[in-house]
């Protein structure tokens, strides 16, 4: 069974990637650090990681199979699914690919440069109705390919 590993802590499509992962009898499984109301989520598996720098992440990367989703807005973890050849998402809506990720390393690398150096503030884009609507269109489209087969 297709998993959908949610990176739980500051996921705002949650519940989208629940019902998604849902209608195509995929396994949803929702891994933070704390804090999450199994109630909220029946539909979900729900892991709960020791406190730590990348606990969430070591746990999902350890989880993932080959044809899994991965959510997440964490870039070295997306890269760390794709070695595992697994999909890796965001939740704007942004797949990452094996041809992509190079690219987004060196951004992420690049702005916290500039974070550090006192040029960029860091603050990022509100998430919006539209990047909601995008990661939806993109999960489904993620789910619906032929299984990935090592």
């Amino acid at each position: 069974m297709i998993k959908v590993l949610i990176d739980a802590d500051a996921c705002p499509v949650k519940d989208e990637a629940i019902e998604v992962a849902g209608r195509y009898g995929a396994e949803a499984v929702l891994v933070s650090n704390g804090g999450m109301r199994p109630s909220r989520y029946p539909d979900a598996r729900i892991v709960t990681v020791p406190e730590g720098p990348d606990a969430a992440d070591d746990w999902i990367v350890e989880a993932i199979e080959a044809g899994d989703v991965v959510v997440t807005a964490d870039i070295p973890l997306a890269a760390r699914a794709l070695e595992k050849s697994a999909a890796a998402l965001g939740p704007t809506g942004r797949e990452f690919t094996p041809e992509s990720i190079g690219t987004a390393l060196s951004m992420r690398a690049f702005k916290q440069h500039l974070r550090e150096t006192g040029e960029s503030k860091g603050y990022n884009a509100s998430f919006t109705n539209a990047d909601r609507s995008r990661f939806l269109q993109s999960l489904d489209q993620i789910l619906r390919r032929p299984p990935v087969r090592n």
